[in-house]
């Protein structure tokens, strides 16, 4: 079945663990994953009336000054958008509520993250939520609304609220910077569950990628200074998911630092072949699917 799609799809069941004879260890004992410094998401929401939103919640950490950053922006269809933002190097306000209003839409914001609680990724983990409301309906609430440290006003507020719109997930992008080890999770399909990722690029007789999925290898690119832009097809939890990269700037950038750019992106049912590069920003506005986008920052004269 994957032959009829893509000559290079494969599926994820099939692909070679890391466990066995594979050449490469999934993480190479003297590199460690790079720093993940900010994170996107975009949700899209209905209304009942029809109305459809676009909101972006966005993270983003500070390691220099240890602290952390938050940004909400709502977008409706039909009118412009508008952005809320924290002050994310001193970041004062950890909790608040804010009224605004996107054309003919009334939006309240909610957040509390002043007891949150972090990992190594600027998005907390527990101990706090960050609540959207258009038009008395609550169309995103993110974190926990648990715990005697978030009672408030705002929270009994939002409980309160008897019309809750469905939300859904459909793009996630993440800011990597450091060295050519990448390491993130995702969940490809509603069904299914979040999977592993990893990205690295090694020399073997010359620049090399690969990419893992719980711990597979799924792709495997040779001489990536010719082959420095490309995609695959793979297969995850019965779906297909193309996987895109481009690393033109890691070799030929003469700026101090390169940047490149992966994507796995969900194939819609309707999709008779691999979407092409020229494509993506249609598709970005289209929402079709859900999609991960990595940047990756790192200096040139690290280049594997």
């Amino acid at each position: 079945m994957a032959s009829c799609f893509n000559d290079y799809a494969v599926k994820v069941s099939d692909a070679t663990s890391c466990s066995s004879t594979a050449n490469l260890a999934c993480y190479p004992a003297n590199l460690l994953p790079s720093t993940k410094n900010a994170i996107s998401c975009l949700y899209k929401t209905k209304l009942s009336t029809e109305k459809q939103f676009y909101i972006t919640i966005s993270w983003c950490k500070n390691n220099i000054a240890n602290s952390q950053g938050l940004s909400i922006n709502v977008n409706e269809m039909s009118s412009p958008s508008f952005k809320f933002s924290t002050d994310y190097r001193l970041f004062r306000r950890k909790k608040g509520t804010r009224k605004l209003e996107a054309g003919s839409s009334k939006v309240e914001l909610f957040w509390d993250i002043s007891m949150a609680k972090y990992g190594l990724e600027p998005e907390p983990v527990t101990g706090f939520y960050v609540a959207v409301v258009i038009d008395s309906e609550l169309v995103l609430l993110l974190g926990d609304m648990g715990g005697e440290e978030l009672s408030s006003a705002s929270k009994k507020y939002i409980s309160s609220l008897c019309r809750i719109a469905k939300f859904s997930l459909v793009s996630r992008r993440e800011h990597f910077n450091g060295n050519n080890l990448y390491n993130t999770k995702a969940q490809f399909s509603d069904l299914g569950t979040a999977h592993d990722i990893l990205i690295k690029c090694t020399r073997e007789d010359g620049p090399v990628l690969s990419v893992l999925i719980d711990k597979k290898k799924v792709i495997r690119v040779k001489s990536l200074q010719w082959n420095f832009r490309g995609n695959r097809t793979i297969f995850v939890d019965g779906v297909l998911i193309d996987m895109m990269w481009d690393v033109h700037d890691w070799f030929f950038n003469k700026e101090e630092a390169g940047n490149a750019v992966f994507m796995f992106r969900r194939r819609s049912g309707l999709d008779t072949k691999l979407w092409l590069e020229e494509k993506v920003f249609q598709k970005e506005q289209e929402k079709v699917e859900f999609s991960l986008l990595i940047f990756a920052s790192k200096k040139n004269n690290h280049n594997p």
